[in-house]
């Protein structure tokens, strides 16, 4: 991996557990906030809100306006982690390398520690984000990625499809909704912080919905050939659950060469548009270098 990316990167992920803990410092109940810290500040690649940063640098020249939006974005990422990892969902013991929120906290401290990141981050986006940013624009997309037409609706589809076998619209539906969402809601909230033009906030989203879909499908294949310390959690889940990805539809190899094109179409995105990033593409890498060690 590049030197200047990594260093690059861990700067911006420095800077973002400095304001993710000022934001979640204890309070009362303190064990409401314990548990919400304890899946926010566990290990984790941070690719989200560090591409919020990044595409607000882009296009003004400073990721601070988007720190709000980055920090809202990692609560409501980890937020579905906690949420998906209870018995009712996915039933897993582990994430990001350690045991998962309702294994330490019981599952009604943290599907109620999941309710207060998702409501929180908007609260941080208003009262922090500076006024002359369309703080509206941003929680609006923030409440449409989580809700029936992003994260929520997503992870539906995704436990119905268990039940049945699915074509390929419907499992990019799933990946799209689960996955994407997320991350096109990371380049939207940078671009309205960096006062990104509408071709600049298209490209951005293009780029994620391309990047998102490659890291999903990234994923499902660790799932299958990576071990638990590989990937912090419990592996071979998807099989045991009767998930449908695409692994399971087009097998390892198709999958791993889906993922690398997709890299590519995300790639071109960048230097179609003049985006010259080495956090973006580095991203991109990150995924590469994922499935081709495991080749």
């Amino acid at each position: 991996m590049n030197k200047e990316f990594e260093q690059v990167f861990e700067n911006y992920k420095q800077d973002i557990r400095q304001n993710l803990k000022k934001y979640l410092s204890v309070r009362k109940p303190e064990n409401l906030w314990k548990s919400m810290y304890y899946t926010v500040s566990a290990k984790s690649k941070l690719l989200r809100p560090v591409m919020a940063l990044e595409c607000c640098r882009l296009c003004s020249g400073s990721y601070e306006p988007a720190m709000p939006s980055a920090c809202a974005i990692e609560m409501l990422h980890s937020q579905s982690l906690i949420h998906d990892d209870l018995p009712c969902m996915d039933n897993d013991d582990y994430r990001r390398g350690q045991l998962s929120n309702h294994k330490v906290f019981g599952e009604a401290v943290a599907v109620l520690a999941g309710d207060a990141l998702l409501s929180y981050g908007p609260q941080i986006i208003i009262e922090n984000t500076p006024q002359d940013i369309d703080r509206l624009a941003i929680v609006h997309k923030y409440v449409q990625t989580a809700g029936a037409f992003g994260l929520v609706g997503g992870q539906v589809a995704d436990i119905e499809a268990e039940e049945t076998e699915i074509n390929t619209d419907e499992l990019n539906y799933i990946h799209e909704h689960k996955t994407a969402r997320l991350f096109e809601f990371a380049v939207y909230a940078g671009a309205i912080c960096g006062n990104a033009t509408p071709e600049q906030t298209k490209a951005f989203l293009v780029y994620a919905q391309k990047m998102g879909l490659a890291f999903q499908i990234s994923d499902d294949i660790l799932d299958i050939i990576a071990t638990k310390e590989e990937i912090g959690k419990t592996p071979g889940k998807d099989i045991l659950s009767g998930k449908k990805t695409y692994p399971h539809i087009y097998g390892i190899e198709e999958s791993k060469k889906r993922t690398l094109e997709l890299c590519d179409e995300a790639s071109e995105i960048l230097n179609v548009n003049n985006f010259d990033s080495l956090i973006l593409e580095g991203i991109l890498n990150i995924i590469r270098t994922r499935i081709e060690k495991n080749r």
